[in-house]
């Protein structure tokens, strides 16, 4: 019968859509198939005009209207308030999620349920007498099989937890087949879970991980609205290179190929009498690359709307496997019109002292996770963040603190030499005994084109905010708002001034002073969870020789 009435549905397409036999407008409505009571496909027979109806009639005729929404219960609403629960005594819920244990006992069975919302699980005890009890029986609920479980909050016996879920009904969502699911009771690696990084989500350091990610993305965009910072969308393709270091993945379809990136030759790329490729014939008639940054483009909406921030994906082919860095990752980029490094090094302060305190306080349970099993200490670490003030000091001296102290380093300390993470953490944790610490006013011929030249000629107003354990967090300068010094820049640097004739109208067009500054939104995590590699700071990370799932 179903397959009879897509016959029909088809066919009254076909009639809809042909050009030889056209059906009037007014017929449209009475071939739209219909959803009877007794859950049956049929074309409308009635002869409603669509021309003619109401809306609210037609509705009433052609199908039944959506639902309202409602957010479904979540454990942490239940477990996660000051009484951890015992205001829920006696009253009925239902909850659904994925089981972390089953534990079958001659008298009563307990389920360990977790549904992402927050560290711990529901404790539900359920017995024989339980609707749905027969597929505890049959071994259908296992770890890893999701479930929906419905009962009534008690009083919990054990020492654990505060309340647990009496069970009076359950039912398998989906199964899972415990010999072949990966993540047991025992303790996995790291690298381990890298590999299985589709369900590493559901272990409770990548859970914890994952919800302290989602409160800092919303603490990020909390803070920039509330200070009058208008969300500006930059392109993830470019033509242009923000850093001028050359890292860049190319965006082409010069490369045709199948699904499977098979089955092309090399000699169909078009190229110049040269021998060079002719990007001429490219999809944008030019060399195009995924982009490192959206400063520059930020900086075109900071000389219109004031105050603008960017939150988004970039890209570096930086041919690196090291614990610091990723192909793929997320920058936040907040650019300040009419300000200059001062106002910077302020805005950057106050951000991330906003967005560390969000955490402490709305991720207190995820917190205490890491601060037990990843880096004991990591609480007060970030009390230190919002609390103490933080010091700034120039390069130069910087420079003279580090050369002072005697102390061997791996890397050479020397003016004119960026200062590289040993550095930096030393500065921060040892000589500021774990104080947020800013240096600014950096050799120019180590920084970006941009960065607004000092009176010295031989230093930028650039700064950098140095963390613990961590050590460059936040890197930011006051941009060169002078067209001359710009253009000499680029000459300098032998970057090609065509490729930046829309950054240089800004200076053209009522150029401002203005400033602004980039965090790397992985080290972030990691600096507020403790997380060692940054390739656990992001849900799927993309480095060298790594691009699955």
């Amino acid at each position: 019968m179903a397959g009879a009435a897509a016959a029909v549905t088809r066919r009254a397409a076909t009639l809809l859509l042909s050009s030889r036999f056209r059906t009037p407008a007014s017929r449209v409505a009475s071939l739209i198939p219909i959803v009877g009571a007794n859950n049956r496909r049929f074309l409308c027979a009635s002869s409603v005009s669509a021309r003619t109806a109401e809306p609210a009639e037609a509705a009433s005729q052609l199908g039944e209207t959506v639902k309202d929404f409602r957010k479904r219960l979540r454990i942490d609403e239940v477990k996660g308030g000051p009484d951890q629960g015992l205001d829920w005594v006696g009253k009925d819920l239902t909850v659904r999620g994925w089981v972390r244990t089953c534990r079958v006992q001659s008298s009563v069975t307990f389920i360990e349920l977790n549904d992402g919302s927050c560290l711990s699980n529901m404790q539900c005890v359920m017995t024989s007498d339980a609707e749905g009890y027969d597929q505890i029986e049959s071994g259908a609920v296992t770890t890893g099989s999701s479930i929906l479980i419905e009962g009534t909050v008690v009083p919990s016996q054990g020492a654990k937890q505060k309340i647990e879920l009496k069970v009076t009904r359950l039912v398998v969502i989906g199964r899972s087949d415990p010999t072949t699911y990966p993540i047991q009771k025992k303790r996995a690696t790291r690298e381990f879970l890298r590999s299985i990084a589709h369900l590493r989500p559901r272990t409770n350091t990548f859970s914890a991980v994952t919800r302290v990610r989602n409160a800092l993305a919303y603490a990020t965009h909390k803070f920039f609205q509330e200070n009058g910072f208008v969300w500006v969308s930059s392109p993830i393709i470019t033509a242009s290179d923000c850093e001028g270091a050359g890292e860049q993945f190319y965006v082409t379809t010069l490369i045709q190929n199948d699904t499977e990136g098979n089955n092309f030759n090399v000699s169909k790329i078009p190229t110049t009498k040269d021998g060079k490729i002719d990007w001429s014939q490219d999809f944008f008639g030019k060399p195009a690359f995924l982009t490192v940054s959206g400063q520059l483009n930020g900086e075109t909406y900071a000389c219109a709307l004031s105050d603008i921030y960017t939150f988004g994906p970039t890209f570096r082919a930086e041919n690196s496997n090291t614990s610091r860095h990723l192909a793929e990752f997320w920058m936040i980029e907040p650019e300040l019109a009419f300000a200059d490094l001062n106002d910077d090094m302020a805005c950057a302060t106050a951000y991330l002292q906003y967005v560390v305190k969000y955490v402490l306080e709305n991720c207190k349970e995820d917190m205490e996770f890491f601060n037990t099993w990843i880096e004991k200490g990591i609480i007060n670490r970030l009390n230190d963040v919002v609390e103490k003030s933080f010091v700034q000091l120039s390069y130069t001296d910087a420079i003279d603190l580090l050369v002072k102290s005697k102390k061997k380093f791996e890397f050479p300390v020397k003016w004119g030499l960026d200062l590289q993470s040993e550095h930096e953490r030393y500065i921060t944790e040892q000589v500021f005994g774990g104080s947020p610490v800013i240096i600014r006013d950096y050799p120019k011929e180590i920084k970006a084109f941009y960065m607004r030249q000092n009176d010295d000629e031989k230093t930028v107003a650039a700064m950098d905010l140095l963390v613990p354990r961590v050590g460059e967090l936040i890197g930011g300068s006051q941009r060169e708002e002078r067209l001359d010094y710009l253009e000499a820049r680029l000459e300098e640097l032998n970057l090609n001034k065509e490729s930046y004739w829309w950054y240089l109208d800004l200076r053209r067009f009522g150029s401002v002073p203005h400033a602004g500054f980039g965090l790397g939104f992985e080290r972030l995590v990691q600096f507020a969870t403790g997380i060692e590699n940054i390739r656990d700071a992001i849900p799927f990370p993309r480095t060298p020789g790594s691009a699955d799932f």
